[in-house]
């Protein structure tokens, strides 16, 4: 078996991101691939995609929560990965002016 490019990676990864079954979190995870996921190093890619892994319905509610309260809940081990995707959505989505 051949080890995957990085561009396959990140094609993989995106695809991913924006096809979940939840359309909230097509959105919160897409726009986070379309951005900062291109910056990630491989360790946190890594991260990144056992976040992909996790049941919508948890995420969606661990990724809310850190936006709206700053309630740090979910797995200690996502935490970093989870702070990064709730900062970049809260920034995106914050009004401007």
């Amino acid at each position: 078996m051949t080890a995957e490019s990085h561009e396959t990676r990140m094609r993989r990864l995106k695809l991913r991101s924006w096809r979940r079954g939840m359309k909230e979190m097509d959105l919160i995870l897409g726009h986070f691939a379309d951005g900062p996921l291109a910056g990630l190093s491989t360790f946190d890619l890594d991260s990144y995609e056992a976040v992909l892994d996790e049941n919508d319905q948890d995420l969606y509610l661990w990724l809310t929560a850190r936006i709206n309260r700053g309630d740090q809940t979910g797995p200690a081990a996502l935490a970093p990965m989870l702070d990064l995707i709730a900062d970049f959505a809260q920034t995106r989505l914050r009004p401007a002016g």
